[in-house]
């Protein structure tokens, strides 16, 4: 497929309405990464996905469990199998016959060369030390013709309100993570950098910048919660008080903050996103 044909139906293709997700146990919620679909996250790969998908109903898909694809092939990827298993659980409450999880490194991923029609991902290669190396990985397993997608959010971007103290310190505090972790908090914009640097033509990619916005109820508790979650427990409270990042009173004041942000009516947050599509 040719790059003026790919630039034209992802012009004309239709994008379908968020559908409704469910909580997969019953009783634990949505964390905010379970929120994400293709259709409020990956909106730039949707046309491209079901013109390829209308042309080869059997593609093969890697990363993206969006159910968009329900003849397709759909292989999930995560190095920690604690998130495999609650992916697992999330599938299932989709129905999903056709979605298989395996642990894996973004960075050495275990498939064959020209594995993959489409290679997705979304706020992985942020939290890489060298992004480039993953994205020359997702260009290796995918098939000649065949199309990378990778958005990233830009967290420098971000515009929230009520502005508090709390959620100052949070913001200051998540830098700091991002960068001591090796992380890049300005990731939406390096994007095209990162593709270059892994080998891409830039004349083969199409870079697109979206957004998130929060101000409904259901937005804004998806959010907070996972905010909240991640400051009360888990490794990222652990690695915070390690690394010296924040105090367990500094984490209680995040807390604090986000959960009144739920609460009040005029709670707004944004960011934007780096997008990219790759035509191999």
């Amino acid at each position: 497929m040719s790059v003026p044909a790919l630039k034209e139906f992802m012009a004309t293709a239709p994008v379908p309405k968020p559908p409704q997700i469910p909580d997969p146990s019953g009783s634990t919620p949505l964390t905010h990464h379970e929120w994400r679909t293709a259709s409020n996250s990956a909106t730039h790969l949707l046309k491209a996905l079901h013109a390829l998908r209308d042309a080869r109903p059997d593609v093969k898909l890697l990363d993206v469990g969006s159910l968009e694809i329900p003849q397709g092939l759909v292989t999930g990827v995560d190095k920690d199998p604690e998130i495999l298993k609650r992916a697992e659980l999330v599938a299932r409450s989709w129905e999903a016959e056709n979605v298989t999880f395996q642990t894996g490194d973004a960075s050495k991923l275990p498939f064959p060369d020209n594995s993959f029609d489409i290679v997705h991902c979304h706020q992985v290669l942020t939290w890489q030390k060298e992004p480039w190396v993953a994205l020359a990985e997702m260009l290796r397993v995918t098939k000649p013709g065949g199309i990378v997608s990778a958005r990233e959010g830009d967290f420098r971007t971000e515009a929230v309100w009520p502005e508090t103290e709390g959620l100052k310190k949070f913001h200051d505090f998540t830098e700091k993570l991002m960068k001591t972790s090796g992380g890049h908090s300005d990731g939406g914009r390096q994007l095209l950098g990162w593709a270059l640097k892994a080998g891409a033509k830039r004349e083969d990619m199409r870079v697109t910048w979206g957004s998130w916005g929060y101000s409904s109820t259901e937005e804004k508790k998806a959010w907070s919660d996972g905010m909240v979650g991640m400051l009360q427990g888990g490794r990222l409270r652990g690695m915070a008080l390690k690394m010296g990042l924040a105090t367990e009173d500094d984490l209680d004041i995040m807390i604090k903050a986000w959960n009144e942000w739920f609460q009040s009516e005029e709670a707004t947050l944004s960011m934007m996103s780096g997008e990219i599509l790759i035509q191999k």
